[in-house]
């Protein structure tokens, strides 16, 4: 009899073990919380953008935690701060990985610090919800690594369509010396000559510099119908002051990296107007039909933050909202098994976020096409569809 109890009891003890290192395992602790990273710019040079994710992530994850969790399961949200810096976010990577063990991780803000560490989350077979663009980051597509912001191939075609319709045959190319800056250049490359655009005079420049006066003289003599600058960097603020000071009156075109009024107030209204740029469709949502299937997401995005901070939405608070939210979305479907969570997302179709409707597949990890931007035009200080 106590040899059978003592026999019960080790089976018992194995099983609990087992149970125990399963949840460990997929992320999901003792005490009922599901760890998620975040590696966010909140400071440094691009903080106009990892600031709004960081605070949609712990506006989200505060919301989601009082409401009771995801399956009964409280977030914990572990913010890091990567400062843009690519040596950062591979330290913090590794430590979510390795000492947090994390469920999945949200962000980087940035193309660059995305890439770097793509292949650190592939080997750890950790979920990267990546909040940055650049093409790179999910093609070619990893087993565990998904974008949410809309990719530079479709922002850069945007432009070349808008630059086609206005009859702009002539451009000059400035990019930052980023992954994101290099892969947007990649896309204008490939496809300026099937919107019969030509670049005449491409240059890249470094994210350090503040003043490009220099530059924009260069592109200036070149005799373009219009400029195209591609980066998040200050450069966005620096680039339309110049060319207003040097009387380079031309359109002025950026990525779907501008898409923070802040950049607006910084730069100035009166060197701001006119500016174009491709963006998805938070940044207007009062603008669109009642029809439209994000409307009504955006609009309660926008209210809530705008609300809570006392200050204007912006789509990279959005990249984060959609990262989090999917990544939540699959977990209360199958559950906080990584590798069900990973495949359910992969398999994701119709999911309006604020992003675009993503549509997911084994061979698309970004989910979202043309459809999913459109264009705006700084005008007074405030974006305007276009």
């Amino acid at each position: 009899m106590k040899k059978d109890l003592g026999c019960k009891c080790v089976m018992l003890f194995t099983v609990l073990l087992t149970l125990a290192l399963f949840f460990s395992s997929c992320g999901e602790q003792a005490g009922g919380t599901i760890k998620i990273g975040a590696i966010f710019a909140e400071t440094g040079p691009i903080a106009f953008l990892g600031e709004p994710e960081v605070k949609t992530a712990r506006l989200l994850v505060d919301s989601i935690n009082e409401k009771g969790g995801v399956r009964g399961h409280k977030l914990e949200l572990i913010l890091k701060d990567s400062q843009a810096s690519s040596e950062k976010a591979i330290s913090f990577a590794n430590q979510l990985i390795e000492e947090d063990e994390v469920f999945a991780i949200i962000g980087p803000t940035s193309s660059g610090t995305s890439l770097a560490i793509k292949d650190i989350c592939e080997k750890g077979r950790t979920i990267l919800m990546s909040c940055a663009a650049s093409e790179k980051i999910s093609n070619p597509v990893a087993q565990y690594v998904f974008t949410t912001p809309q990719q530079d191939r479709y922002a850069a075609q945007w432009v070349l369509k808008t630059m086609q319709e206005k009859g702009i045959k002539r451009i000059g190319l400035v990019v930052g010396g980023t992954g994101f800056g290099k892969s947007g250049r990649e896309q204008f490359e490939k496809y300026a000559a099937q919107y019969d655009v030509e670049i005449v005079i491409a240059e890249e420049y470094s994210i350090k510099d503040s003043d490009f006066t220099a530059l924009l003289n260069k592109v200036k003599a070149s005799n373009v119908d219009a400029v195209v600058n591609w980066s998040v960097f200050p450069a966005q603020s620096i680039i339309p002051q110049n060319m207003k000071q040097i009387g380079f009156d031309v359109p002025l075109f950026h990525s779907h990296g501008f898409g923070n009024i802040k950049y607006v107030e910084t730069i100035g209204t009166e060197a701001a107007e006119g500016i174009l740029f491709p963006c998805g469709r938070l940044l207007a949502p009062e603008q669109l039909p009642d029809s439209d299937p994000q409307k009504a997401l955006l609009v309660d995005y926008k209210k809530l933050y705008e609300d809570t901070y006392n200050e204007d939405a912006s789509t990279f608070g959005g990249h984060a909202y959609d990262a989090l939210m999917i990544l939540v979305k699959a977990i209360e479907a199958v559950g906080a098994d990584k590798e069900k969570v990973r495949e359910y997302i992969e398999n994701l179709k119709n999911h309006p976020g604020t992003g675009g409707i993503y549509n997911y597949s084994p061979t698309d990890h970004n989910g979202l096409g043309m459809d999913s931007l459109v264009m705006y035009v700084v005008k007074n200080g405030e974006f305007i569809l276009y």
